[in-house]
């Protein structure tokens, strides 16, 4: 399956409890599906991944690939900061039946490029799926640079890079590595506009989760080369863009889901959204359905 358009990285819906809340789980699914994106990731950043328990972990993503019965891409994050247990973990993925792995640069540890190479190279090698690369070094410390990106491209079973890092010249080094076999995505929904623009084959998106319509037809203007509609689209979502960022992700996307009524809290050590941000949160909340509607026209 090919890697394009909106691929929404999936928040997990917990009860007011803090168990998993399967029925939530559903229903965002059932929204993505319903708006027509172009993939989903299950147990990402974005999932809390962190704080799943295996069982919790297996749960999700068969239910997702059974709800998603072949008609997109799902990839599951399996990127930890050890080898083995990345290897391990992209195995367990591939057995609940992902069709890719999304490996983020392995956190904490801050491997040399050669470290990363070798690292990719093993997961790629011994993981029994595809994988998608993941370079955001504001979250994991460590930078996995175009040139490694370069070497790593020409394995087989590497397809794509979910990239970040927003700089115009990463994207156009990053640009010049696309292949048929080898896809490079955006990981920012506030530059993705304009990175699709300049080639990039998609977004992996945060929002997308409140507003898989809305981010959808952004994606497919930019990659129409639609300038002016992309330009309004991008303006539409720019409160979004800006809101998910004012507190670690996913604290407030999982504002506006709540307010939706798919899910309730984070887990530790991530909180609610503080007070200062909840009528942001109210505000852009109201305006959700109307821009769901006008993505659909």
């Amino acid at each position: 399956m090919s890697l394009s358009g909106l691929i929404t990285a999936l928040a997990t819906p917990f009860r007011a409890d803090g168990s998993l809340d399967p029925d939530a789980w559903q229903r965002l699914l059932h929204l993505q599906l319903d708006a027509g994106v172009n993939g989903v990731v299950v147990a990402g950043s974005t999932g809390e991944a962190a704080t799943l328990t295996d069982a919790e972990y297996d749960q999700l993503l068969v239910s997702a690939v059974k709800q998603v019965a072949g008609r997109v891409p799902v990839l599951a994050g399996t990127g930890l900061s050890g080898t083995a247990k990345t290897i391990e973990q992209t195995r367990r993925a591939a057995a609940n039946g992902a069709t890719h792995a999304l490996v983020v640069t392995p956190p904490y540890v801050r491997p040399t490029q050669a470290g990363l190479l070798a690292h990719y190279r093993a997961v790629a090698d011994q993981g029994g799926l595809p994988v998608v690369l993941y370079n955001v070094p504001g979250r994991t410390g460590s930078d996995m640079l175009p040139e490694t990106v370069a070497e790593l491209a020409a394995h087989p079973n590497i397809v794509a890079i979910k990239e970040a890092v927003a700089d115009m010249g990463r994207v156009k080094a990053l640009l010049a590595l696309r292949s048929a076999g080898f896809a490079v995505l955006s990981g920012d929904d506030g530059t993705a506009a304009r990175s699709i623009r300049s080639g990039m084959d998609g977004l992996i998106s945060v929002g997308s989760n409140a507003l898989p319509g809305a981010y959808r037809r952004m994606c497919e203007l930019a990659a129409a080369h639609d300038h002016a509609a992309t330009e309004a689209w991008d303006d539409r979502l720019q409160p979004f863009h800006e809101f998910c960022g004012v507190e670690p992700n996913p604290i407030p996307v999982k504002a506006l889901l709540r307010r939706l009524g798919i899910g309730h809290d984070l887990r530790l050590p991530l909180l609610p959204l503080s007070a200062p941000h909840q009528a942001a949160a109210d505000h852009l909340a109201g305006d959700i359905a109307a821009l769901e509607t006008l993505s659909s026209h």
